[in-house]
């Protein structure tokens, strides 16, 4: 990862920022200096085509992947940098971490350890990572559990769970590390179509009644237009146009947006 000559700057931001993030694989540009902000407590839907670097930025914000050039911001500190002097540096795992610790995100294939129980999936990362007692971990486990309707299921195996209840495990994993920013990537893409209206009925339920900042990529269009306050098009890795659900859904600027809600509308 290149230094970045980019002052360190000190005064109260959003967030999440990206500064002229580029990220490439090989000579292939995934997302080309985007530059956006999402401000605290707020829902910011990403679409657009597959390919489109959405779930790209997700992985950048989870340092899954590290940028190519550029810096993200995370409450005025840099993600994948750190502070040396005026200029900023490739970070070390030691602040990676520690950045991470505030941003939790629900992956498409649930990504559970399936030779854990489900209370022992919500537990360990409070317990191993943040430094909870077991008994804090396991009380606050319980409370989401409750919240996600599977106070039943707290002994069994991922295995014996069906697709939408290892989903919502997975999503009260995430809430329990009490991230600043939840991240959503197609969280209902692999779930049979019946399982999908508990799910996001859930997230919706999140997003009414937490201020948590959520970043939600999303081929669920009536999803985007119910959770998020605001809507980024993306297309070859660069953002085609941005506004408010009504905006984007009920009255899209340009043709390459029309043409995308046209086809996935359609589906």
């Amino acid at each position: 990862m290149p230094t970045s000559d980019a002052p360190v700057e000190q005064s109260a931001g959003p967030m999440i920022r990206f500064d002229k993030v580029v990220k490439k694989f090989g000579a292939h540009v995934v997302l080309d200096h985007l530059d956006f902000t999402v401000s605290r407590g707020e829902r910011v839907a990403l679409i657009g085509p597959s390919g489109s670097g959405k779930t790209t930025i997700l992985r950048l914000l989870m340092t899954i992947e590290k940028v190519s050039d550029g810096v993200i911001w995370i409450e005025d500190e840099p993600l994948t940098h750190q502070r040396k002097g005026d200029k900023l540096v490739a970070a070390s795992e030691k602040h990676l971490r520690a950045v991470r610790t505030k941003i939790g995100m629900v992956f498409q294939q649930f990504n559970l350890f399936p030779n854990m129980t489900v209370l022992q999936n919500i537990t360990e990362g409070p317990v191993h990572v943040l430094g909870k007692s077991k008994a804090e971990a396991t009380e606050r486990a319980r409370e989401l559990l409750k919240t996600v309707g599977l106070s039943d299921k707290e002994n069994s195996h991922p295995t014996k769970l069906s697709g939408g209840q290892q989903q919502r495990v997975a999503i009260a994993r995430a809430l329990a590390m009490d991230p600043d920013i939840l991240l959503l990537d197609e969280v209902t893409s692999a779930l049979d179509p019946e399982l999908v209206a508990d799910v996001l009925d859930i997230l919706r339920t999140i997003a009414k009644t937490t201020d948590i900042t959520m970043l939600i990529v999303t081929h669920e269009m009536g999803f985007a237009r119910d959770v998020a306050d605001r809507v980024l098009v993306f297309d070859e890795g660069k953002i085609l146009e941005e506004g408010t659900p009504t905006d984007i859904f009920s009255n899209p600027q340009q043709e390459r947006t029309q043409r995308f809600l046209k086809a996935v509308l359609a589906e």
